[in-house]
Formats: structure tokens, sequence, C-alpha cells
């Protein structure tokens, strides 16, 4: 009997630290498991392998070049699936925060004298990968999470739709027997954002900052409603939540 053909998964990265593709790496009592039912054809970080015969595309990083447009489009062409690995290439991650400024001003501030001389200075605002290509699902987080890349890479290995989180961070806080930052005075994006973190930040002390960006449908009366009561606005709140989400409050 002839054996089946392993599917074939590849790992692409553009503008970002590879931050998520390192999470892969760091499964490694999970990894002999899932190399024994995939062949890894593309993983920079891992090896040196290179082939354009994939079936699931895990794509990290934000575009912000014309060449990586043109990178991302033949990725999409031969890929089955496509899944935005991480922040940065979800919503435009912390990379959207040059979108504040004009393409000019931030060729000056990190070029300097050679801004303009060569094509490879070019840059663009930076975009989400879906604002490019069609995207089939989505791996949210500053990294990811390990347990959610095991998920969904377990689902569609069985043919399954993978559970993706789509409540806000709030649920998982309160599950975590948080106390709210906002009765300790501080801000947080936490109502509105999308859970899957397990509240890793609030946990060890720190605020949400909206990583894993917004849920579908936040319930932003309600949020309203607590930041009134602890004598807080939207836009100052919003403005924290532009760290990750510059790319929805501002054109890109």
């Amino acid at each position: 009997m002839e054996e089946k053909e392993l599917p074939r998964l590849a790992f692409f990265s553009f503008t970002c630290c590879e931050g998520c593709q390192l999470a892969v790496l760091s499964c490694e009592d999970e990894l002999p498991d899932i190399l024994s039912l995939v062949k890894i054809v593309n993983f920079r970080e891992a090896i040196d392998q290179k082939s354009d015969d994939y079936d699931i595309a895990f794509v990290e990083g934000s575009i912000t070049r014309k060449e990586e447009v043109r990178k991302l489009k033949k990725i999409r062409k031969h890929a089955k699936i496509v899944v935005a690995l991480g922040a940065c290439s979800s919503t435009g991650g912390l990379n959207c925060l040059k979108n504040r400024f004009t393409m000019d001003e931030v060729k000056r501030e990190v070029y300097g004298k050679d801004a303009g001389k060569s094509e490879r200075f070019d840059t663009l605002p930076t975009r989400a990968i879906d604002e490019i290509i069609p995207v089939d699902y989505y791996l949210h987080g500053c990294p990811i999470s390990k347990k959610e890349f095991l998920h969904l890479t377990t689902s569609l290995l069985l043919g399954k739709r993978p559970d993706i989180p789509n409540h806000p961070v709030c649920v998982e806080c309160k599950m975590a027997g948080n106390i709210c930052v906002f009765e300790k005075g501080m801000t947080c994006v936490g109502p509105i954002t999308r859970a899957g973190c397990e509240a890793i930040c609030v946990t060890y002390g720190a605020i949400c900052w909206g990583c894993r960006g917004l849920v579908d449908n936040p319930n932003a009366d309600a949020h309203a409603e607590t930041l009134k009561r602890h004598g807080l606005t939207v836009e100052s709140v919003m403005r924290k939540f532009s760290l990750y989400g510059a790319c929805k409050t501002h054109k890109c």
C-alpha cells in the first residue's frame, strides 16, 4: 500500500522579531509528536531546507515593503491554508506605531542622509497580512501561546476547525482570581481585548495592552461605563490601546 504523504508545513517571517517562531520551537516536548505527523519544508529559525510545495503556511510579521507584498502573495498562491502567526501579522502589531508619521519622516529618522538613495530603503505604511491576502486562521498574541499553537495545529491536522477565543481577557482575569486593575488605579484594555492568553500580563502585575486585538463584538458601552466609574475617558485608554492597535486607530 502506498504511504500517505504527510501534510507539509512552512513558516515565514516578514517585519517582526520572530519571537512567535521561537515560541513554536519552545514546544520541545510536543514537537517530536508533531513532526511524526507533518513535514516542515520552510522554517528559517530551525532548518536550511526551503520549498514552494507546502499545504499550511504560518506567516509571522507585518508587511512594510513592496517586496514583502510580492512574497506574501506568492505564499498565498502556494498554500492551501494560511495562518497569521502572532500580533504583527494578525493586526500589524507594534510595527503600526510608525503609521502615526509620514513615510518620509520615518525614512529620514531611520536612514538619515541615505534615505531615498536605494530601493531597499523604501518603506510602506505597516499592514496586517489580511489587508493584502485572505487569511484562514489567526494565532493572536505577542508572542503567541504555545497552547494555542498546539491546539490549532492539531485541529488542522484532524480536519477540525480550531476553537479560537472570542471573549474578553476579563473573563480569564476573573478565572485567575485577579483583582481588577481599575480597582488599583490603573487602566486596562482587557474588557475589549480578545482572550486566550490566560490573562498572563495582569496575573504577573502588569496590565493588558491589547496585543491580541479586539474581540469581534466588544461591549464598548459597558467598558465606557467602567471608565466613567473610575474617572477615566475612552480617549485616554485608547491611547494605550494604540500601542498594539495603531493600525486600527490610524489609517494604514
